[in-house]
């Protein structure tokens, strides 16, 4: 694996854009290239619990590569990431739960957008928890739209999670409402349960911050699917270049349950990556850099000259 090198000290300029999914107003954010070479154009897709902005373009006080998407940027890739229905700046008016197709629709919209703006007909695409499962959901639908897709802290069947264990106790109350609270002890507690200290405080503040600036509930329809209607992707339908990625203490799925989903992908372009070190929020974590190594060492693959065809 080559190693990507650290991030050259660059501003790179964020532009905010609205589609809409029907009368939905949805909210992307974009970073260009700085001038590269262009490597290709990546969409960002975020979890249950926060927007897209705190996940792929934090700010933390020194620490000058938190933002994913300017990491990306400095190395060729036009970055963009998507606040789902109910998320961050993107509207919630609908009495929905906002469940994962719902949010694969949202990707839809997004695609269609960046597609106009840019003349970009497919992306690459990241999703991390469930943004991995809407974007592994939209590829499986939209194949002709997806370069490659990573799959982040993914769950297929839910078998051996000791997150989804947990969180089937309060399946009743997530399906009585469509919307849950969350305030800074909750952030706090995605980098406790699975191995306390992958974090550092500092990160998980400035987290914490930019996730509730912009939201102090979030919808339930995610860990209502994740709960009790997994499988939600079908591998074999699942035919794009696909990545999947595990923190070494992810306790959103079992390497088993993970590496049994991956044998049943049916490109021959695919890996699974364990990130030693990280717990659920790759991202966040203090072994960051491994997780943005895994993703540009995919991202950058060559394209196949020999397939072996006889």
């Amino acid at each position: 694996m080559t190693q990507a090198g650290p991030t050259p000290i660059t501003v790179v300029k964020g532009k905010e854009h609205w589609t809409k999914k029907g009368d939905v107003r949805l909210f992307l954010w974009e970073k260009k290239r700085v001038p590269a070479a262009h490597r290709g154009t990546i969409l960002f897709i975020h979890g249950s619990s926060m927007g897209s902005q705190p996940t792929f373009d934090l700010t933390v006080p020194g620490r000058s590569d938190a933002s994913v998407m300017d990491w990306f940027a400095v190395r060729g890739f036009d970055t963009w990431c998507l606040d789902n229905e109910g998320y961050g700046r993107s509207d919630k008016s609908r009495p929905i739960n906002n469940d994962i197709a719902n949010g694969a629709d949202d990707i839809v919209a997004a695609t269609d957008y960046i597609a106009r703006e840019t003349g970009a007909k497919k992306v690459m695409m990241y999703g991390i928890s469930s943004g991995a499962l809407k974007a592994a959901l939209f590829a499986e639908r939209h194949p002709e739209r997806v370069e490659r897709v990573a799959l982040d802290a993914f769950v297929w069947t839910g078998d051996g999670s000791p997150t989804l264990e947990q969180r089937r106790k309060r399946l009743p109350e997530f399906i009585a409402v469509n919307r849950r609270p969350i305030n800074r002890a909750f952030v706090r507690s995605i980098f406790e349960r699975d191995h306390p200290g992958t974090a550092d405080d500092a990160t998980i503040e400035a987290f914490a911050d930019a996730i509730l600036a912009l939201d102090d509930s979030v919808p339930t329809g995610t860990y209502v699917d994740m709960c009790s209607k997994l499988p939600l992707v079908n591998p074999a339908k699942l035919k794009v270049p696909t990545c999947v990625m595990r923190g070494q203490f992810d306790g959103i799925a079992s390497e088993n349950d993970l590496i049994e989903f991956f044998k049943r992908l049916p490109n021959p372009d695919k890996q699974f990556a364990v990130m030693p070190g990280i717990a659920h929020a790759s991202f966040q974590s203090k072994n960051y850099m491994i997780a943005y190594q895994v993703l540009h060492s995919f991202f950058t693959q060559p394209k196949l000259v020999y397939g072996g065809e006889h």
